[in-house]
């Protein structure tokens, strides 16, 4: 999967300090997540079905 032009975000509480964490993107088939320390690295994709289960279980 080309990921070039996708559009990476990180969440507002990883700071400014360059902190480690991880970045998604919205893909037109799902999403995708990467390790901010290497951004030209591996991608995992999810659809959106899986990522929103996902979501669900960490923050409870």
């Amino acid at each position: 999967m080309d990921l070039s032009a996708a559009q990476w975000r990180k969440s507002s509480r990883s700071g400014s300090n360059g902190g480690d964490c991880v970045e998604v993107a919205a893909l037109p088939g799902g999403i995708a997540v990467r390790d901010s320390r290497d951004p030209s690295g591996p991608a995992l994709t999810f659809s959106r079905t899986a990522f929103r289960a996902f979501a669900r279980a960490i923050t409870r």
